[in-house]
């Protein structure tokens, strides 16, 4: 099953209030008035496809324009797998994809249900549909876009070394600016180090420890305060254990005190167990005080003025704060600075080293973008050829026999990501006529041919399913407009083609045939979307051809065209069952 678009549901943008359009797998055309909104129809399906959205196409009066597309697609296809990884859902083999745009500018997008960013939209559409307006042939006269058009013709044979190359350019360019960077800022590095060293210097020779900080600290502050401490500790341990230096018999200590009142309890513990276990309460208070009025005693023997001593740490802290107010907030800090700085710094002193072998890569990868640049340039050259023959011949079909398309390829002067080969589409118009770009050799209605062939082409070297062109035909008439409706009906042999026509030679040959009708009402116009019969068909091809739809000489005509194209559609048909018959025999026989 070929991916096709079946519907399309049109609310709100441009002239048109709201219209449905239902597709035909083959060859659609539409046409209508001037002004009466046949644009809007392919802008519609731009939009459906990731178009950018422009908030003047928004219906004057209406508060957003609505695009809702239905699509045929495999269920287990590629397409498919696409849309249930953002979340989206095909029912049986159906997808749908919405696009609003506000007035105010505002746009949003749906796939399979799911809201999306508007680029997957587009990331969709690249195996979907390719719209082409007047703008894409503006579009594909840019040097780029024919490149990449010639990268498409040339398939598969093109793209594993192209992805070769764009690797090796990736890390070509790396490492290019990784080398440019290391010798021009050769300085700024040197400075950098010198500053490293130094500090590392200055951490080494002061050598602090962890926790360095805080134990200075604290001594600092014992021997500031040494005889405060001392006088401290005697007067605790003297009112807990009393001074044995008096005589004072009034002065009683705390642990006499806890003696006698456990004396007074233990007289009379017998008669009651509560107050026996007060007592042992009272009898491990005293043994308590006794402990801490010893340490207390030991604790005043340790502490001595020592003014030297004080005067070292002093000195010690100050080496420590001097680091700390350059490198960290404290000693734990430093430590860590000290670190960073020595990692850093070897990485610097390696930077030599690496510069050198930085360069000795680059050179190897030069040759290596200079070796798969000429594969890219010889695949490239031979897929000119054959493509300039092609379109060539396509445009003899065209009713341009004389004309002659050739794809030129130059060498730029420095490797680019896609090699260094520069593309440009050129133009013989007839016999002698120098080759010149499209921009210069083709006129309007040349160009729209130069165009149709490429695409036919392309059709057959890389099949998109659907094909959406806006006037194609623009500035053409007379046979090479048969030729353009021929080519066209063949091409919707192998893909859905969806063409807005104003020619009634080309629209002759669509398989439906849908207009686009206005009416207006005084002050706005509401336009909607007619599936044709052939009475009906007649009826606008004669409008197309003489302006009127009940000539009788332009009825004549358009059912002559209807019938040319009819007998041309029935031989191909008859070839192709022929040749259908004639392999299925070929593969009986053998």
């Amino acid at each position: 099953m070929r991916p096709r678009v079946e519907e399309v549901r049109i609310q709100g943008l441009g002239v048109i209030d709201e219209a449905v359009l239902e597709l035909s797998p083959g060859f659609t055309v539409v046409t209508g008035e001037t002004g009466a909104g046949k644009t809007m129809v392919v802008t519609g399906l731009g939009l459906l496809f990731g178009g950018r959205a422009d908030p003047a196409r928004v219906r004057p009066g209406a508060d957003k324009a609505l695009i809702e597309g239905t699509l045929v697609i495999e269920a287990e296809g590629r397409v498919a797998q696409q849309v249930g990884d953002v979340g989206g859902e095909v029912e049986d083999g159906q997808l749908i994809i919405s696009r609003s745009v506000s007035a105010e500018g505002r746009s949003r997008a749906w796939l399979g249900g799911r809201a999306v960013p508007v680029g997957t939209l587009t990331y969709i559409a690249d195996d979907l549909v390719a719209v082409h307006g007047q703008m894409d042939q503006q579009r594909l006269l840019q040097p780029g876009r024919q490149r990449a058009a010639l990268d498409r013709y040339a398939g598969d044979e093109l793209v594993k070394p192209l992805r070769a190359y764009e690797q090796a350019y990736k890390r070509h360019k790396q490492v290019g600016d990784l080398l440019h960077e290391l010798t021009a800022k050769a300085r700024e590095r040197a400075q950098e180090a010198d500053v490293l060293r130094f500090g590392l210097e200055e951490i080494e020779k002061a050598e602090p420890r962890q926790g360095e900080d805080v134990e200075l600290k604290e001594e600092a502050e014992r021997l500031s305060h040494a005889d405060a401490l001392r006088t401290a500790a005697t007067t605790a341990h003297a009112a807990l254990l009393g001074d044995p230096m008096t005589t004072a018999q009034d002065v009683q200590d705390a642990v006499s005190l806890l003696g006698h009142a456990r004396t007074a309890v233990e007289s009379v513990r017998d008669f009651d167990p509560a107050l026996a276990g007060l007592g042992e309460r009272l009898a491990e208070a005293g043994y308590l005080v006794s402990d801490v009025a010893t340490e207390l005693a030991a604790y005043a023997e340790s502490v001595e003025a020592d003014p030297a001593r004080l005067a070292a740490v002093q000195e010690r802290r100050a080496t420590l704060n001097g680091l700390m107010r350059k490198y960290g907030e404290d000693v734990s800090a430093v430590l860590a600075w000290a670190q960073r700085a020595a990692e850093r710094l070897t990485e610097l002193d390696g930077d030599d080293d690496r510069i050198e072998e930085l360069t000795r890569e680059h050179g190897e990868l030069g040759g290596r973008l200079a070796e798969l640049a000429g594969e890219l340039t010889a695949i490239r050259t031979a897929a000119a050829e054959r493509f300039g023959e092609a379109v060539t011949k396509e445009l003899t079909a065209l009713a341009m026999p004389h004309a002659r398309v050739s794809v030129a390829i130059t060498a730029a002067g420095e490797f680019g990501p896609h090699g260094v080969d520069e593309v440009e589409l050129r133009l013989a118009s007839h016999p002698g006529a120098p080759p010149l770009p499209l921009t210069k050799g083709a006129s309007g209605g040349e160009l729209s041919r130069v165009m149709l062939a490429i695409e036919v082409v392309f059709a057959g070297a890389d099949p998109v399913p659907t094909f959406v062109f806006d006037e194609v035909d623009a500035g053409v008439g007379g046979k090479a407009a048969v030729e353009i409706g021929r080519r066209l009906a063949k091409l919707a042999r192998t893909a859905q083609v969806i063409v807005v026509t104003h020619l009634p030679q080309v629209a002759a040959f669509a398989d439906q045939h849908l207009v686009v009708e206005k009416a207006s009402d005084g002050r706005v116009v509401r336009s909607g979307v007619v599936a044709l019969d052939r009475e009906g068909r007649e009826r606008e091809l004669s409008r197309m051809l003489a302006g009127l739809e009940d000539s009788e000489l332009g009825r004549a005509h358009a059912a002559e065209l209807l019938s040319i194209a009819a007998a041309d559609k029935g031989a191909w048909e008859k070839e192709a069952s022929k040749a259908g018959r004639g392999s299925g025999r070929r593969a009986a026989t053998g």
